[in-house]
């Protein structure tokens, strides 16, 4: 009976021992063999993780309370009506609505997709929307995604970004989250063009009838995945302030 219990202690132990061994892809302890730049003080790396953070936030302080606001709005408010919307919308009417919407915002897309002399964009975008308003019946279909046409987003605060216009200080807005001066400024112009536009006559209508602005803020909300608090961290003002800045310069620069 010794000799047997002895047989499996070797064996557990010895299966331990394959278990830690490094396999061919990796390490077991990849931060062991971590070496800092012996010329630099240790806390170099914690420095540069900080300057690829700052942003400049010289509202900081009313920012954090319109995030705090937004939060508890998104919590309290704008997700309760968004999982009623689910609710009581089945699934194709609300896919329609989006791709409504959506077709709508391809107006301003190619508008500043325009601006900013993108000619195959341009073109791109001008097949998606004849393709969705004929075809897809004022846009309740999306057959030009299928088609190899997927959608482009473009706006003016890119436009401005292209031209070499700056951020300006980070804003973050009620209830539409984080933005800048220029993106703002962007925000105006684009609204203001899809009006003088008037596509479909909705941006009219709509000014008659405003549940038409709310159940479009309403989709906006369930097609956009970010939720306040899912980065569960104390930081996610300063992340979500980092991320929306570096995001901005990949759009302007693609």
């Amino acid at each position: 009976m010794a000799k047997k219990a002895l047989f499996l202690a070797l064996l557990v132990t010895s299966g331990l021992v394959q278990a830690q061994e490094p396999d061919q892809d990796g390490f077991t302890q990849p931060l062991k063999d971590l070496k800092y730049n012996p010329g630099l003080d240790q806390r170099e790396f914690e420095r540069s993780t900080l300057d690829a953070l700052n942003v400049y936030d010289p509202y900081e302080s009313w920012n954090r309370r319109v995030y705090h606001f937004n939060y508890r709005f998104d919590e309290w408010v704008f997700l309760p009506v968004v999982r009623g919307y689910r609710y009581v919308t089945p699934r194709f009417l609300r896919s329609g609505v989006s791709n409504f919407f959506s077709n709508l915002g391809d107006v301003p897309n190619l508008l500043n997709s325009l601006l900013q002399l993108k000619g195959q964009r341009s073109v791109e975008i001008s097949g998606r929307l004849l393709l969705n308003t004929t075809i897809g019946v004022a846009g309740l279909w999306d057959p030009a995604s299928r088609m190899g046409l997927p959608k482009q987003s473009e706006d003016f605060g890119q436009t401005l970004g292209y031209y070499g216009v700056g951020n300006g200080p980070y804003l973050m807005l009620p209830i539409l989250g984080p933005s800048n001066v220029r993106d703002t400024g962007g925000l105006v112009v684009d609204y203001v063009a899809d009006y003088q536009v008037n596509f479909l006559n909705v941006p009219e209508v709509s000014s008659n009838h405003p549940e038409i602005t709310v159940l479009r803020m309403v989709d906006k909300r369930h097609t956009t995945g970010f939720r306040y608090g899912q980065l569960n961290t104390p930081f996610e003002y300063e992340k979500l302030r980092y991320v929306y800045t570096q995001s901005r310069k990949l759009q302007i620069a693609e």
